[in-house]
C-alpha cells in the first residue's frame, strides 16, 4: 500500500452507454464497479469522481496494486437515474467479480441495498451523503466518503457556536428528499449548543422568485444563513436580494454548493460565502499533503470537490481491500467492513487534513472555507472539526 498508510430490484431495462471499456479480467484483479452519471443533471459530479478513481488506481497500481493484484474500475454511465443504475449493476456483476463498488445517487443506495444484503459479496460507497444511509444495521455494507448531510451541518453549527455564542440562524431546504435531509437533525443540534432557529424556509429546487422568501429572512435578521439542498441556484438570487436589503447575514451552505469553480461563475456576489468541506481544495497549500502534490504533478488544471471524494473513495476501497487480504480473510462484504471499520487515526496523504476514523458509517470531519472573490479560491476560516467523540 502507499508509504503514506497505516495499516424491489428493479428488472432493468436495455443498459446505458458504456462508461468505460470492459477488458477481459485478469483472474487476479481486484475490480471496483461503478454505476457513474457521466450524462443528465448531475454528470458535472460524475466526471470529477470517476477521474478522482482513475487517478488513484494509476497511483496505486504503479506501487504494485494490492499485493501485486491490480485494481481496476469497471463503470457505466447511469445519466443520475435509478433504473439506469440498477441495470448497470446489474450487468457489470454479470461480468466481473466486483467486491467494491460505487453507486450515483441516494435514491440507487436504498434500492440496490437488498441486494448488497442478498449477495454478501461487496461493500458500496457513493455520491449520497444521506442521513440515512448512516446506520450500520440498516445499510451494514455501505458507508460515505465524509460525513452525511446532518453531520455537515453539525459541523457548520460548532463554528458557528464558536464564533457568535446564541447566534440565530434561518434554514433554507429545497422541498426533495436531499434538501429536507438534515432538518430535524439541524434544529436539535442548534438547541443543544445554545443557538436559535428563528425560521425555516422550504424552496421548489429550481426555484427562481425569491423575493418572497427574502422577505422572511428580513424579518428574522439571522446571523448565518444555512443553505441546503441545492447546488448553486436559487441561492445566489437569495444573496443578491439580501444584500440589496442591507442584511447583515453570513451565507452558508454544504458540500455540494461548495466547489469553487461554481462560485467564480458568479463573482464578486459571491464573496464571503462559508460553508464546510470534508476535504482539502485542489489549490490548497499545507505540509504533509502528498497525494495534492500528485493530483497537481497529474492534472495541472482544477480538479473538483467531486474529483476529491472520487479519489479519497477509492482510497478508502482499496485501503478495506489491502487489510482483509493482509489478515488472510475472503474479500467479502463482511470481511471487507470490518476491515473498513478497523481504519483509526488514518492518514490520507493530505486529502483530508487530520487523521480519520471510521467506525461506523461517515467520517464526521470537516472543515469551514470562505469563498475570496479576488482569489477566486474557497480559502480556510476554521480547522479541521470532528463530530467524533
Amino acid at each position: 500500500m502507499l508509504e503514506f498508510s497505516r495499516r424491489t430490484l428493479i428488472a432493468a431495462s436495455a443498459a446505458i452507454t458504456l462508461g468505460a471499456a470492459l477488458p477481459a479480467q485478469a483472474a487476479d484483479d481486484i475490480v471496483i464497479g461503478g454505476s457513474i452519471p457521466l450524462t443528465g443533471v448531475f454528470a458535472f459530479a460524475g466526471v470529477g469522481i470517476e477521474a478522482g478513481f482513475q487517478d488513484y488506481l494509476k497511483i496505486l497500481n504503479e506501487q504494485g496494486g494490492i499485493h501485486g493484484r491490480k485494481v481496476r474500475l469497471a463503470y457505466e454511465d447511469t445519466a443520475y437515474k435509478v433504473d439506469a443504475s440498477v441495470a448497470a449493476f446489474n450487468k457489470l456483476n454479470s461480468q466481473e467479480e466486483i467486491h467494491l463498488y460505487y453507486g450515483d445517487s441516494t435514491a440507487f443506495a436504498k434500492t440496490i441495498n437488498p441486494e448488497l444484503d442478498r449477495k454478501g459479496s461487496m461493500i458500496m460507497a457513493g455520491a449520497s451523503f444521506a442521513s440515512e444511509l448512516n446506520d450500520p444495521k440498516a445499510y451494514p455494507f455501505q458507508f460515505m466518503a465524509g460525513p452525511d448531510y446532518t453531520e455537515m451541518t453539525g459541523i457548520l453549527l460548532e463554528y458557528i457556536a464558536k464564533e457568535k455564542p446564541g447566534a440565530k440562524i434561518v434554514l433554507v431546504n429545497s422541498d426533495t428528499e436531499f434538501g429536507r435531509d438534515p432538518i430535524e437533525g439541524t434544529k436539535a443540534r442548534a438547541k443543544a449548543l445554545g443557538l436559535e432557529v428563528v425560521e425555516e424556509i422550504i424552496t421548489p429546487p429550481t426555484a427562481v422568485d425569491v423575493s418572497t422568501e427574502v422577505l422572511k429572512l428580513r424579518r428574522a435578521r439571522p446571523d448565518y444563513t444555512i443553505f441546503h439542498g441545492y447546488v448553486l441556484a436559487p441561492v445566489p438570487e437569495f444573496i443578491s436580494q439580501a444584500r440589496q436589503l442591507g442584511l447583515e447575514t453570513k451565507f452558508m451552505g454544504t458540500f455540494w454548493s461548495m466547489d469553487s469553480s461554481l462560485w467564480a461563475k458568479v463573482g464578486d456576489l459571491a464573496d464571503g460565502y462559508m460553508g464546510v468541506m470534508p476535504y482539502r481544495y485542489y489549490y490548497d497549500e499545507a505540509e504533509n499533503a502528498p497525494m495534492l502534490e500528485q493530483i497537481r504533478q497529474m492534472r495541472p488544471d482544477y480538479q473538483s470537490t467531486a474529483y476529491m471524494q472520487g479519489f479519497l473513495s477509492a482510497m478508502l476501497f482499496t485501503e478495506a481491500a489491502k487489510r482483509t487480504l493482509d489478515d488472510g480473510k475472503e474479500l467479502n462484504a463482511v470481511n471487507l467492513k470490518a476491515s473498513l471499520n478497523s481504519i483509526r487515526d488514518f492518514d490520507t496523504g493530505g486529502i483530508i487534513g487530520t487523521p480519520i476514523s471510521i467506525p461506523g458509517n461517515s467520517i464526521p470531519v470537516g472543515r469551514i472555507y470562505q469563498y475570496d472573490a479576488s482569489a477566486q479560491k474557497m480559502v480556510p476560516a476554521s480547522d479541521w472539526i470532528s463530530l467524533q467523540e
